[in-house]
């Protein structure tokens, strides 16, 4: 999510937020760093058909008047959600909510569960 935000507010490649997002010194286990690398390349990758979701699930939110953390929150879930088919939507939810509670202000909760939720049930195969 940081990886997006920071690509996002800086108005940087992924190629530049690669080159500063991981500094010499970082303490970060392999397996972390290469599941978050693949999160943000998903995201990335993504990113139309994700904000094209955001703006058809959001209810009187216009994509860049969202607040910014939850914004690239969103894209992070639900590239997820696109990308990586084997994990169970709810767990996206879970730990998109999870990452919210510590980064996003305590009313985004809700409105975060509720796109998601909207999203996800929209790419759930009929």
């Amino acid at each position: 999510m940081q990886m997006l935000f920071q690509a996002d507010i800086g108005k940087q490649t992924a190629d530049e937020v690669r080159a500063t997002f991981w500094k010499a010194g970082d303490e970060v286990e392999p397996e972390v760093r290469g599941f978050a690398e693949e999160l943000f390349r998903a995201a990335i990758a993504h990113q139309e058909q994700i904000d094209e979701l955001l703006v058809a699930n959001s209810k009187h939110w216009r994509l860049e008047r969202m607040p910014a953390v939850d914004r690239n929150l969103l894209r992070m879930a639900v590239g997820e959600m696109l990308a990586f088919k084997g994990t169970p939507f709810p767990i996206v939810i879970n730990e998109a909510l999870e990452i919210g509670r510590r980064y996003s202000a305590p009313e985004s909760i809700n409105f975060l569960n509720g796109m998601l939720d909207s999203i996800a049930r929209g790419l759930l195969p009929t």
